[in-house]
């Protein structure tokens, strides 16, 4: 037993899934982090009880009317899915008898919805991405530290603690780049029925992950064309392609228009001319196009220079992935030049496919969440280029890298410190466009310092409702907002702050077990 634990402790990738899954831990609030993700987790409720979709108060600013006049959800039903044995377990724990009194936020129930899915999505993407940053031939050693890059130093460290569909729609996309890519090398139908399955899992959650399924054939045919590989082999790998993935896509995209039948009757139109119909009844002031009332320039530049919702701002580390891509170019191999554009060609798809979207941005949400996951994607790379490539770049290239490693992990540090919506109450006030990411560095030092009142951020969140109120003012992690709304015993809280202090402590343990394991053994290998 003392052998086995040894190795363990001793084994890199067994040391970044226990640093990813107490990262998770460490970061929860408790909350599902989003109107949202309530909504969803609403659905799953739905799934087992007698509970509605969507309660009728919640009516007109939720749901969509469908078929009998009844109140349905407007969101995919993946991510309900996915939180349904989290919704069992945790519904059954909020039924015991020393638990049944307390109704408060955060609820017992969303505890453990929360806690659970965000562990569990997190681990499974650290090994998913190890797995396909192996696979293009980066070493354990820039595989690792490419994983961590992007647990700490993306917006996905964001979307671990508010947990809408994001991270599950990258954990799902990867699992398909790297399976389907799998069978690129070794021709296993398994591999490619398992990455399709993950694929066609997405359009379940969002629809608008074909993107997703079409950027995992382009990274496919990018390979082959980085590879010069014949017109006529390239014709009979696509054919077996085609023979394994078009029926899975075609099977998952049936249950998801089955879905929409149920609810709106209709096989072939999304839920979007019935939501615009429905906001015009209730705003006739609303353009005939709507919601496609975007100019496409104004939402195609908006990701990209916009202060609010900039993806350079948010995501630093797209910049280095860029700039790494374009210096090394000619070093790299078919296969992360095959990775690279074609992550950069998804994102690119995603920016267009929103552009004349009206809320392009996403409203209620830490950057752009619609193209956050594609963006991740992209960064990926940078770390582990950096490392792969040391000596192709000038000592100030280096030195700026780092510093822009270092950013990066800094302002997603900040990203967990308040409630999302707290900025976005503050631009009502302030107007736009307003540099979001330097007004969570104000707030974080008015609230550090006491100078709430002094500064005005009293004065926004008290404007708001009163659970509105208590959730933007305490910082963002279960034992504060446990203590701040006051509904449990203090022997509650002080429990809550000593395991959150333990998993810390537990997490700077293994990154630093990890750091000596990388250190030692053949961690720099390339070999499997």
């Amino acid at each position: 037993m003392r052998l086995r634990a040894r190795r363990w402790l001793a084994d890199p990738v067994f040391l970044l899934c226990l640093a990813a899954g107490l990262l998770a831990f460490a970061v929860q609030s408790g909350e599902l982090g989003s109107a949202d993700t309530t909504y969803r987790l609403q659905t799953t409720h739905w799934l087992w009880t007698s509970e509605p979709q969507v309660f009728p108060n919640e009516y007109p600013e939720f749901g969509l009317h469908g078929r009998g006049g009844q109140l349905y959800s407007w969101y995919g039903i993946g991510q309900s899915l996915l939180m349904l044995p989290a919704d069992l377990v945790g519904t059954w724990i909020a039924d015991w008898k020393i638990l049944s009194d307390y109704t408060d936020d955060p609820s017992v129930r969303g505890i453990v919805v929360v806690y659970s899915t965000s562990i569990l999505v997190n681990l499974l993407t650290a090994l998913i991405a190890f797995r396909l940053l192996r696979q293009l031939m980066f070493t354990v050693r820039e595989s690792v530290i490419g994983v961590l890059a992007l647990l700490f130093c993306t917006t996905h460290l964001h979307y671990t603690q508010n947990m809408m569909e994001n991270n599950y729609i990258m954990l799902l996309t990867l699992v398909g780049f790297s399976f389907q890519y799998e069978w690129l090398r070794t021709s296993s139908r398994a591999a490619l029925l398992v990455g399709s399955g993950a694929l066609g899992l997405n359009l379940l959650t969002r629809l608008t992950t074909g993107l997703d399924l079409i950027g995992a054939g382009i990274f496919i045919l990018l390979v082959f064309w980085f590879e010069r590989v014949s017109a006529r082999q390239v014709w009979d790998r696509f054919l077996a392609y085609c023979r394994i993935t078009a029926p899975v896509y075609a099977f998952f995209l049936l249950i998801e228009r089955l879905y929409q039948y149920y609810r709106f009757g209709s096989f072939i139109h999304t839920y979007v001319p019935l939501f615009a119909q429905e906001q015009r009844l209730q705003d006739p002031s609303l353009p005939v196009n709507f919601p496609w009332s975007t100019p496409f320039w104004q939402g195609f530049f908006g990701p990209l220079l916009k202060p609010e919702k900039s993806i350079f701002l948010f995501d630093p580390l797209l910049l280095l992935a860029i700039a790494l891509l374009a210096i090394l170019w000619r070093k790299l191999s078919p296969e992360i030049r095959a990775y690279g554009l074609g992550s950069l060609l998804l994102l690119l798809g995603y920016i267009c496919f929103y552009a004349r979207y009206t809320y392009w941005a996403g409203d209620f949400a830490w950057g752009d969440r619609y193209v956050s996951t594609s963006v991740e994607m992209a960064a990926m790379l940078a770390v582990p280029l950096l490392l792969r490539y040391p000596e192709s770049l000038s000592a100030w290239i280096r030195r700026g890298a780092i510093a822009l490693i270092a950013t990066s992990f800094i302002i997603q540090i900040a990203s967990l410190a308040f409630w999302l919506p707290l900025e976005v109450y503050q631009m009502e006030t302030l107007g736009h466009p307003t540099f979001v990411i330097a007004l969570r560095f104000k707030n974080i030092a008015a609230f550090a310092l006491g100078k709430m009142n002094a500064w005005g951020l009293n004065n926004v969140a008290m404007r708001q409702d009163p659970w509105d109120y208590v959730h933007i003012t305490t910082w963002n992690f279960l034992p504060f907002l446990l203590r701040r709304v006051g509904a449990v015993p203090g022997w509650v809280v002080d429990a809550a702050f000593t395991i959150w202090i333990a998993s810390l402590a537990g997490l700077a343990w293994a990154l630093g077990m990890l750091r000596i394991a990388l250190r030692g053994g053949d961690a720099g290998s390339v070999e499997a």
